[in-house]
Order: structure tokens, then sequence, then C-alpha cells
């Protein structure tokens, strides 16, 4: 057993590497999905995950969400249920990809990297973190409306960006998750209890945001990813339906993003001294831009 951390490469060859530029083109976004991400706050239906690599993920969650896993202790967070509510369990954690090799190497699916670059302005890629959120079937918790930032400004500048994919057929009847057009030129607004009451944000907004807050759902089958801007006001709602929805998520920054605080930026990582670049075995770059 070892902490994955260790290795800022791949593996295993559950992802396929480029070997050339020619090999990386077929990932390359279309400047109309760029565009509509820049216009709207957020891009849907980017495939990450074949179906065997769907079963590998999933019998690796099934591995790491059990408490007495051996390397549980390397998690930066883990909760069994994070909602208050005992009667709506929402999973949520981060640290796994230092525990299993499928979720250390679903971090440099190149799908997911030449995305990501392009999404942050074509820029080079440093990991921040992952988390993974699981609702059960027919007592599935919500998560909030929110922005990631909020719970991020310990990080600066702001040049993040989230990644989103299931392991589930994610539908509005299991908690698919809900975007707020154009939300991510609001501003950076306070932050709520991510499992708190669905609509605590709204309580923070102006009357123009509020005539602005028009939900869209974004359904995703199972392997498809989502990707949003860290002021994206999104949530999910609860999940009553008879299907789990399952699904990871991948947080990164551009290179050049440096620590704002003195504090740990996540539990068990060593302090990166305000001003200091954010780099090292735990924020490794992940792609390159040469």
């Amino acid at each position: 057993m070892r902490d994955l951390s260790d290795y800022s490469h791949p593996i295993t060859d559950l992802f396929e590497q480029p070997k050339t530029e020619a090999e990386w083109e077929k990932y390359r976004l279309s400047q109309d999905q760029v565009d509509f991400f820049h216009e709207n706050g957020y891009l849907s239906g980017i495939k990450l995950l074949d179906e065997d690599q769907i079963r590998v993920l999933k019998e690796a969650l099934e591995k790491v969400s059990n408490p007495k896993h051996p390397m549980h202790h390397l998690f930066h967070e883990f909760h069994s249920n994070e909602s208050s509510d005992p009667n709506q369990v929402l999973f949520h954690s981060l640290g796994h990809w230092r525990i299993h090799p499928a979720f250390h190497d679903v971090i440099w699916n190149p799908a997911f990297l030449m995305a990501s670059s392009q999404l942050l302005g074509d820029k080079s890629v440093r990991f921040w973190h992952d988390q993974l959120f699981c609702k059960p079937a027919k007592h599935g918790g919500n998560v909030a409306w929110h922005q990631d930032y909020s719970y991020w400004t310990r990080t600066v500048a702001m040049q993040h960006l989230t990644c989103w994919c299931g392991l589930d057929d994610a539908t509005e009847a299991n908690g698919c998750l809900n975007y707020i057009p154009g939300s991510h030129r609001w501003g950076l607004l306070d932050k709520p209890a991510l499992a708190g009451e669905m609509d605590g944000l709204k309580t923070m907004l102006t009357e123009q945001q509020l005539k602005e807050f028009n939900p869209v759902a974004v359904p995703l089958k199972a392997g498809y990813a989502t990707f949003h801007h860290p002021l994206m006001v999104h949530g999910s709602f609860a999940n009553y339906s008879e299907n789990a929805r399952r699904a990871f998520v991948l947080n990164v920054f551009a290179d050049g993003t440096v620590s704002d605080t003195n504090e740990p930026l996540l539990q068990g990582v060593p302090i990166i001294p305000k001003g200091q670049k954010m780099e090292g075995k735990f924020f490794p770059k992940i792609f390159e831009i040469k």
C-alpha cells in the first residue's frame, strides 16, 4: 500500500496516453464549444470514459468509500453523509486519487486534460483536488446552490476549473447537476453550507440576480462530463428515484496560481506560504503547453 500522490504520472494503462500532436488533436474542443463555455459558464456532454473505464472506477469507488480501507487516513476529507439529515444521504470525499490507481490515473485522462487546458485559455494545468459525490437511491441528499471558488479563496488568481463526471446516468429524477447560465459574471458570492438548504444562496442575491436565476438541468449519460467556471452557480437536487447517482469531480487551476494563506490548503498537505506558487507532489502539473 502506498500514497499515490508520490507519482506525478499515470501508473496504469487505463487511459492511453497520446504520443504525438496528431493524437492529442482528436480530443480538442471546437471553437463553438469554447465560446459556449465562456458565454454560459459551462460546457456539457464531453465523453471522458468508456464502459470498461466506468466499470473499473465503480469498483474503485466501492473500495475507497469503505471507512475501513487501510489507506483511509490519506483522505483530505471523508463524509459518509455530509447532510445533517440522516434521511438524505450525500457521500462526499476529497483525496481518493492518493488511494486507488484508477482514481489516480483518471486525472491524466487525455480528454479531460485537453478540454481543461483549452477552457483555461490554452494554459498549462495543475491538479487542485478531487471529490466524490454519491447520492444513494431513494434518499440521496441535495448539494445546495453555490460557487466553487467561494470555498477556494485560499488560492489566487482565480483561474480554476471544475469537471464533473457521472459513473451512473444522471437524470433530473436522481439529482443531476443544475446550472444558472451566465451567473459566472455575478462576481464572488458568500458561501452557503454545501449540503444545507438548497436555496440558501438566494438570500445573498440582488433583485436582478434573482430575476436571472433560471436553472438549467444537465442530464448526462454515465461517462460523460460537464465543465464549469469557478464562479458558476450550480447545485443538484435530492435523489428520490430508484437509481443511485455516483460521480467524481476533478478540480484544476492554471499553472502559476499561488497560495493566499499560511494555513494548510488541504488537510494533510504541507503549508505553502502565502504568495508562493502552488506546486509539488500534491498539486502536480498534469498538462503542459510547450
